[in-house]
């Protein structure tokens, strides 16, 4: 994946005392650069889609769900009869994601 380039702050000419075809020029010229980068960035991050990668495990070789801590999701790939928001049980065949609660891994 390519890294967004941060478009910086442009550095905007000085204003003439009195009008000036050629500042309002300028002025529009490095405006106009800004806004293109910005627009190059949304453009990058609309096109790109970031998935994170699921971890696949059986039941049993799930890491701890304590150490792996609340919130922590997996996929297993082995769940038997499984029921969202129950505890997960291994020895079927079932492919369910799984999240830790700090204490359990749940179905979900």
């Amino acid at each position: 994946m390519a890294k967004i380039q941060v478009a910086p702050p442009p550095a905007l000419p000085f204003a003439p005392t009195t009008y000036s075809q050629t500042y309002q020029d300028q002025y529009s010229k490095v405006l106009r650069l800004f806004f293109n980068a910005v627009q190059g960035n949304l453009d990058q991050l609309s096109s790109t889609a970031i998935i994170p990668a699921t971890t696949n495990f059986t039941v049993a070789t799930l890491p701890s769900a304590s150490v792996s801590g609340s919130g922590a999701r997996a996929f297993v790939s082995d769940a038997l009869t499984p029921a969202f928001g129950a505890t997960v049980v291994g020895g079927g065949a079932v492919p369910v994601p799984v999240y830790s609660d700090g204490t359990n891994w749940k179905v979900g």
